[in-house]
């Protein structure tokens, strides 16, 4: 695992060790590792394939690579005992009684909401790689959507699927692929309820530079607080000015007869399914009286969606046309407005896969619930390192630029090496392919860090 030693460069590269000194309230111990030295160990074994604390006794058994890191690996116990510090049981008691109320939101513990700092000096310090690449980021399209993470622990709570887990709610920037905020929340916390904290975090996390702003999601984000928070004429003073977006508006049963009553000549069919299936579009004349909306607010245009099936066939519900709708404060064409809301699918689905299957996000490691939050950031932190290594150090590497992780894995992290060290330097031979170790020196060299440079041969 050799090349591990440059997802550490990518990481230290971006500060990631100041970050957390200067944003973590977690109080240094005299015995053990540092702050810093446990978030490195973590994301580092997650980036390796690790899934609980327990692998990291494999990282334990690496001498060299401790070497090359410079300080030992923390045995399992003390990893846990270090995420419990990111829980605290004074928030947790705050749930009211069930019978009050079901789901409940636990607010983010000091430490949390310090590793979200760290998160948005991460996005900024990869935001400025870019810029010096000429490649400077100045569109920022945030998509947001939960997910559901499974366990069965006596902490976890029943979700809509049927089962027992969490559903944390994620907020990606499209451009860059990088994770800007998330929020962990109970299994049975509706995606629809309070979104606007979350998506709120992920604007704030955006760096200066930002001249055009949007957001995308499905029906959960058709909540009142968070439409009124992005539709505010406030937005439009900040840094990067009014926010355009899009969401799946949800399908009440006013809407379906609004959709229905559209005269069959306004819908205009602009593609057509590999099974038959048109996809048609039309400007659909609907008002909500929703509670919360304000009498001098611009009614939202909401753009139908129909799909409609050929002659003879019908949908698995025996109809043979479904409808749905986007409600947007855009003024795009309504088929170039439905193609680009139906891309987060591959956004934030992909977020989503990545995290919980080729990282360690799907997996709870503790029955805390501040603990379990640290875990699934740390896997969403990792996720920013690899995207920072592929989109700055392999963009123009065919085989590398758009990787999923299993493939960077193996072409940069399995791999031999061996270090030693002579008149006072430390040597990093590889045992591979000169095309591989060229990727390991672009690394080098894209990630710079302020110590004497390491010989490769």
């Amino acid at each position: 695992m050799a090349g591990l030693l440059a997802f550490s460069r990518v990481l230290r590269s971006l500060q990631v060790p100041g970050l957390v000194e200067a944003n973590l309230p977690l109080k240094e111990r005299q015995r053990g590792q540092a702050v810093a030295e446990y978030i490195e160990s973590i994301v580092l074994l997650q980036l390796a394939g690790g899934t609980c604390p327990e692998d990291m006794t494999r990282f334990r058994s690496e001498g060299a690579l401790q070497r090359g890191l410079g300080f030992e690996f923390p045995a399992p116990g003390a990893v846990r005992k270090f995420l419990d510090r990111f829980h605290d049981p004074h928030l947790e008691a705050s749930r009211p009684p069930r019978e009050r109320q079901r789901s409940y939101i636990v607010p983010c513990s000091e430490a949390i909401q310090g590793l979200q700092r760290v998160q948005e000096g991460v996005v900024h310090q990869i935001a400025k790689r870019y810029q010096e690449q000429g490649r400077t980021q100045s569109v920022a399209t945030i998509d947001a959507d939960a997910t559901i993470i499974e366990s069965h622990k006596k902490t976890a709570r029943s979700h809509y699927e049927g089962g027992r887990g969490y559903q944390p709610l994620l907020a990606v920037w499209v451009e860059p692929n990088l994770v800007l905020a998330d929020q962990w929340r109970d299994g049975n916390v509706p995606a629809r309820q309070e979104p606007v904290d979350c998506v709120q975090w992920a604007f704030a996390a955006l760096p200066g530079g930002i001249r055009k702003r949007f957001f995308r999601g499905d029906s959960a984000c058709h909540e009142t607080g968070l439409l009124r928070w992005l539709r505010d004429p406030q937005r439009s003073e900040e840094p990067g000015g009014p926010i355009g977006f899009a969401v799946s508006a949800f399908n009440s049963d006013e809407l379906q007869k609004a959709l229905r009553a559209v005269d069959n000549s306004n819908w205009k069919t602009w593609s057509t399914e590999p099974d038959g299936t048109q996809r048609q579009w039309a400007e659909v004349p609907f008002v909500p009286g929703e509670r919360g909306e304000k009498k001098d607010a611009q009614p939202l245009r909401y753009v139908g969606l129909r799909l409609l099936k050929p002659q003879g066939e019908h949908f698995a519900d025996g109809s043979d046309r479904h409808f749905h709708a986007v409600l947007t404060n855009l003024d795009y064409r309504g088929d170039r407005l439905l193609d680009w809301h139906r891309e987060k699918a591959g956004t934030i689905e992909h977020v989503h896969d990545a995290v919980k299957n080729h990282l360690a996000g799907g997996h709870v490691p503790s029955q805390k619930f501040g603990a379990d939050a640290a875990w699934f950031k740390l896997a969403l932190l990792a996720y920013n390192m690899a995207n920072a290594l592929t989109g700055l150090a392999c963009a123009d590497d065919e085989l590398l630029c758009n990787a999923e992780l299993k493939r960077l894995r193996f072409h940069l992290v399995h791999l031999v090496g061996r270090l030693s060290r002579s008149q006072c330097t430390l040597r990093l031979r590889f045992l591979a392919a000169p095309e591989t170790v060229a990727r390991i020196l672009k690394v080098w060299k894209v990630f710079p860090l302020p110590t004497q440079a390491t010989a490769f041969s």
